[in-house]
C-alpha cells in the first residue's frame, strides 16, 4: 500500500504530475459506467496501524469480500440496484450500481495476520497492525 501526502482533487492542477491528471480523466470517465462503481477510500496511518475506511452505502456484509495474496489488499463485491416498486418512474439515479474492485500494495512493516475488517453503517473499516520487528530503524554512527 504505497501512502502518498493527501492533496485535495482538483485544486492544485500546477503541482500535479500529468499521470495524476490522466489518472483523473480516465477515472471519472469510467465512474458514469452502468455496470460498475468505485466506492471511496480513505487510508490513514497511526503509530500501530493502518487503517483502511470505505465508503459501502446501502450494501449487505455479505456482498463484500477482502482478499489478501502477496502483499496485495483487495477490497471487492457487487452493489445491486433493486427496483421493487413496479410502479415507480426513476428520473434520476445518482447511486453507483454494480461490480467494484480496489486494490493497494500493503507496506512490508505490516502484520499480515492482524487484519481484522468490520462493516457498520455502510462504512467498511479494515486495521491492519504494523510489524514493530519489521519497521525501520534509525541507527546512530559513532
Amino acid at each position: 500500500m504505497a501512502l502518498i501526502n493527501y492533496t485535495r482533487p482538483n485544486l492544485d492542477v500546477q503541482n500535479k504530475r500529468f499521470s495524476d491528471i490522466l489518472d483523473e480523466f480516465f477515472n471519472d470517465s469510467l465512474k458514469y459506467r452502468n455496470d460498475s462503481f468505485t466506492p471511496s477510500v480513505d487510508i490513514s496511518e497511526t503509530e500501530e496501524n493502518f487503517e483502511v475506511s470505505v465508503a459501502l452505502p446501502g450494501m449487505n456484509k455479505d456482498d463484500i469480500q477482502v482478499d489478501l495474496e502477496n502483499g496485495r489488499l483487495t477490497i471487492s463485491g457487487e452493489r445491486k440496484f433493486e427496483n421493487e416498486d413496479k410502479g415507480k418512474n426513476y428520473h434520476r439515479v445518482e447511486s453507483g450500481f454494480g461490480t467494484f474492485s480496489r486494490s493497494f500494495h500493503l507496506p512490508d512493516t505490516v502484520d499480515e495476520s492482524s487484519i481484522s475488517a468490520k462493516y457498520e453503517n455502510g462504512v467498511l473499516n479494515i486495521t491492519i497492525a504494523k510489524n514493530e520487528e519489521k519497521v525501520k530503524r534509525q541507527i546512530e554512527v559513532s
